[in-house]
């Protein structure tokens, strides 16, 4: 089949369906595991592209040999990204075609190829993407738990104690009104280990995920809580590509003594009723018209 022969199929899918791809800059969403996710409209566009640029030209190279495609790939990863970038905003300034690919999954999603995005949004170059396989997502839709809102973390630091540093982060966010599921990619070696911190920053009985192997013959996803989790994996060899997700913190549930002594501080503090009930209001939760009328009990029986 010729390209143009692919982009007509392609367009009769919907009669105004958007060509594979243009001039410019296109993000191409790759398998995660599985060859058969990759879309009509992706396959197409690596076909058609004037070069595909990716984060392993061994990787992607292989891919493209399974599927008979023999478009160029110019290497494009953290380490050379930025000594490339003149080089192909020249090439689409040129209006030429480029691809760009990670190894698996959507591109820049903790993968090399936001600067390059970045700096063709700012000479006004065209950029679109196709849109396609995501472990983020599929672990999330996965784990069972609520799926939104929720924070995706990428990797966390390798270092024990960066890494703990940056779960008390999350942690301190959390204290501050953050309510979310939270995504991590981890390397199978450090799983158990990161899996501990997050239930020293968590709380053993925080409600958890892990992913695995998605899309392929061994997918496993199990379910359970940060302790169980961080025990199993210290005891079992994890394989594959990894994805946690860890459920959203639960509304700390303050007691009606708590709410008295944050008003009696408050209005000793020299606030007015309505400025101490709308600040213990906002810290605690509680609806402001119920602070309010606490506040006035307060000042009576004294």
């Amino acid at each position: 089949m010729t390209t143009a022969d692919s982009e007509n199929e392609a367009q009769s899918i919907h009669p105004s369906a958007k060509p594979a791809i243009g001039s410019g800059l296109t993000l191409v969403a790759t398998p995660i595991g599985n060859m058969g996710d990759l879309s009509p409209r992706a396959l197409a566009a690596l076909q058609a592209a004037d070069a595909v640029l990716c984060e392993d030209s061994r990787t992607t190279g292989a891919m493209l040999a399974r599927l008979s495609v023999a478009t160029r790939l110019i290497p494009l990863h953290d380490h050379n990204e930025a000594s490339e970038l003149p080089r192909i905003l020249q090439m689409l300034g040129q209006g030429q075609k480029l691809a760009l690919v990670s190894d698996a999954g959507t591109p820049l999603v903790s993968d090399p190829g936001f600067r390059l995005a970045r700096a063709a949004i700012a000479a006004g170059l065209p950029i679109s993407a196709i849109p396609g396989p995501n472990a983020a997502v599929m672990a999330l839709v996965l784990s069972g738990l609520p799926p939104e809102p929720f924070l995706f973390q990428g990797f966390l630091p390798p270092r024990t104690a960066a890494r703990q540093a940056a779960l008390g982060q999350l942690k301190a966010l959390e204290q501050a009104g953050l309510a979310a599921s939270l995504i991590f990619y981890e390397a199978p070696h450090r799983l158990a280990e990161s899996l501990a911190d997050m239930a020293g920053a968590f709380g053993q009985e925080r409600p958890a995920a892990v992913a695995r192997e998605m899309t392929k013959r061994f997918e496993e996803v199990r379910r359970g809580s940060l302790g169980d989790l961080a025990a199993h994996y210290a005891n079992a060899e994890a394989r594959g590509e990894i994805c946690i997700v860890v459920g959203p913190a639960t509304e700390a549930v303050v007691s009606d003594a708590e709410v008295t002594t944050q008003l009696r501080a408050a209005l000793e503090s020299g606030l007015s009723v309505k400025d101490a009930a709308e600040a213990v209001a906002k810290a605690t939760g509680r609806k402001r018209r119920d602070v309010y009328r606490e506040a006035l009990s307060l000042l009576s029986s004294t």
